[in-house]
């Protein structure tokens, strides 16, 4: 599923997400908890605001942005009116 994301570039101009768009829905990435390389792409496990941890995936070549997974559930009363199956 193709999303938007908003990135920041570090020193190395290695694009990190900050947020990302899913639907209507913004959510603003608190923590990268983890990445890892492929050849053709790059993976970051986010945590959001709202406690969930999502992957998203970064085609190199294209420089589109997919979400990978979610892993877990939102807490009670957080989806924020997207619903992920």
């Amino acid at each position: 599923m193709r999303i938007a994301v908003e990135c920041y570039a570090g020193y190395r101009d290695e694009q990190e997400p900050r947020a990302f768009t899913l639907g209507a829905r913004r959510f603003e990435v608190r923590e990268l908890v983890d990445r890892w390389l492929h050849p053709a792409h790059r993976y970051f496990k986010v945590r959001v605001d709202d406690g969930r941890l999502f992957i998203l995936r970064h085609d190199a070549g294209s420089g589109e942005w997919e979400l990978a997974g979610l892993v877990g559930r939102a807490p009670h009363g957080a989806g924020g009116g997207v619903t992920l199956h």
